[in-house]
């Protein structure tokens, strides 16, 4: 059974910065794509950023370029998204899903996610 376990998120105000980690089991995670989506109050749950296997491929949804960085550690089947320069449109439930490709993830072809870990940003 697929796991994906997201931890990090928290309050932080404006401009600050936080790191998000999600923990994989129950597969072979350092041959899939992982990746991060957001969902805010009242809206459609979006993509935020996927890397490929090796880390070598990473893609970004526009709002978060230049501010979010997302890496991963396969010795730890873990994927991290940093955060800097948050403002409150960043504030939402960030969910950890795994793919076979980080295009498709990016395209939310993907058949697992996480239970999401809320990140609020005070203004």
């Amino acid at each position: 059974q697929v796991q994906l376990v997201e931890s990090g998120g928290g309050l932080v105000q404006a401009g600050g910065s936080l790191r998000l980690s999600c923990a994989a089991s129950g597969g072979t995670f350092s041959i899939y794509a992982m990746g991060w989506f957001r969902q805010a109050p009242g809206k459609e749950r979006e993509f935020v950023a996927a890397i490929n296997w090796s880390g070598g491929r990473t893609v970004y949804a526009d709002s978060v370029k230049g501010r979010f960085t997302i890496s991963r550690e396969n010795a730890k089947n873990t994927v991290y998204l940093q955060m800097n320069s948050l403002k409150p449109e960043d504030t939402a439930v960030y969910y950890c899903t795994v793919g076979s490709d980080y295009l498709r993830v990016q395209a939310a072809r993907v058949d697992y996610w996480g239970k999401g870990t809320l990140v609020t940003v005070s203004s």
